[in-house]
């Protein structure tokens, strides 16, 4: 008997299950209801964002310089997404509470766990059913950047692809989250409550404890809000990456755990236990992995082309050591302009800080504090700069090698746009709100037939 149920477990096909749950959240009000409500703000974000840019654009007519360092992704996209980022992080989670919520309020959950499905198939049915349902809700946003290019804007496909990749895996994060907060919910607005605690417990994380050295400066990267950050930086790390599929992972199966009704409270937390301590130890492993990509057009992330071919090449392990303590602004500099760009040409590169975790006060009598000391090749030289202007030819001064020429045509040429975003407005706030009723209407429509798959 065990080994036809299994059999039946293994041989249940996935598309009517699939079905169902693209039918349960398309039929709900929730999802469009949110589409509704980004049509305005991302709307009017893309709009202040145009005009913004456009202003410097016009500005950069006067300034060569100015016009050259114009980036549609600082200027545009970022903005734009940033909207659909504040409802992903309030609106979403009800969204994809609805997946798992409302069958457990009106009891068909039990009915369900009797299909023959095991419990993480269900879960993984309802992430894809999470998925689609932010796909739908950043039809907004695609449509900005469509607008954009229409108003002759220049897109990087590397750039736009890399952000939306972050907005995604963020999406699917807080569906992740809210899988859980219903699996352990009796209610769908007690789920929401647990959902939100997460997403705003993030923003205070940032208001409190973001900048704070030794355990709250852990405690602040567990913020939610850093997961998209890197993106609008213009860096792909797969560090990163590893990390939130190992949380959106975490979370599923912390849902599947607790999604069975008729398992014991202590086989739960057992079984939750192995989940959070498999979670952390691949979180562990992620944080080691440095390896990231700069997909950013103008590379900010990076040293020129030249230096970068230059330093690839340094064969001997460059130590760094610091005497700053890690909440002075002189190492937040030096490690953005100089130290995260080294840790990703060079193939051995290590950062020490001398000063350890003591304050800017007793640090102020150290004749040494505020120097940056560089080790390679058994030879070392000292620094108080963070400009690569003068940290690079100290470092080719180590390894005695002659300062490369710069390449010509690899600098950064611009992309200026002055052009008015008003009439965007006219699509944000009537045109694609109609185009929406009109699809929730439709959805209303479809045949019983689906709907009896419910």
């Amino acid at each position: 008997m065990r080994s036809h149920e299994a059999f039946r477990v293994h041989d249940a096909p996935l598309r009517p299950l699939l079905t169902k749950e693209l039918w349960e959240i398309l039929s709900g009000r929730a999802l469009w209801t949110m589409l509704l409500l980004m049509c305005p703000l991302v709307g009017y974000s893309f709009f202040q964002a145009v005009s913004l840019f456009g202003e410097a654009s016009a500005a950069g007519q006067q300034s060569p310089v100015l016009a050259n360092s114009l980036s549609p992704l600082d200027g545009v996209m970022v903005p734009t997404l940033g909207a659909s980022y504040v409802a992903v992080t309030l609106l979403f989670p009800f969204v994809a509470i609805r997946v798992l919520g409302q069958e457990k309020e009106s009891g068909a959950l039990r009915l369900l766990i009797q299909l023959p499905y095991r419990a993480s198939t269900l879960i993984a049915a309802k992430l894809v059913a999470v998925l689609a349902a932010w796909v739908l809700s950043s039809v907004p946003a695609f449509s900005a950047l469509a607008i954009w290019r229409l108003l002759g804007g220049h897109l990087s496909a590397p750039e736009t692809l890399n952000l939306l990749f972050g907005h995604l895996l963020y999406g699917l994060l807080v569906g992740a989250i809210a899988l859980f907060a219903a699996s352990i919910s009796e209610s769908a607005a007690t789920a929401a409550i647990v959902t939100l605690a997460f997403t705003i417990g993030s923003w205070v994380l940032d208001f409190t404890v973001a900048g704070h050295p030794g355990l709250l400066e852990w405690i602040a990267r567990l913020s939610l809000t850093q997961v998209l950050r890197t993106f609008e930086q213009g860096l792909l790390s797969l560090g990163l990456v590893m990390g939130i599929g190992t949380a959106v992972c975490g979370f599923a199966a912390l849902a599947t755990v607790w999604l069975p009704p008729g398992v014991h409270v202590r086989t739960k937390l057992f079984r939750s236990l192995v989940c959070v301590l498999a979670a952390a130890i691949v979180l562990g492993l992620a944080t080691q992995i440095r390896f990231s990509v700069d997909v950013t057009e103008d590379q900010r992330n990076s040293f020129p082309v030249a230096d970068q071919r230059a330093l690839a090449k340094f064969a001997e392990p460059l130590v760094v050591t610091v005497h700053l303590a890690p909440e002075d602004p002189r190492y937040a500099d030096l490690q953005r302009n100089v130290l995260a760009k080294l840790e990703r040409v060079l193939p051995n590169v290590s950062v020490r800080l001398a000063g350890g975790r003591q304050s800017l006060a007793t640090n102020a009598g150290d004749d040494s504090y505020g120097e940056v000391e560089y080790a390679y090749g058994g030879r070392s030289d000292v620094s108080r700069s963070s400009s690569p202007r003068e940290i690079l030819p100290l470092l080719y001064g180590l390894a005695r090698v002659a300062l490369p020429a710069p390449i010509p045509g690899a600098d950064y040429p611009g992309y200026p746009l002055v052009t008015n975003g008003r009439p965007a407005l006219l699509w944000f706030f009537f045109g694609l709100p109609l185009f929406i009723v009109l699809a929730w209407w439709r959805s209303r429509r479809l045949p019983d037939s689906i709907n009896a798959l419910s």
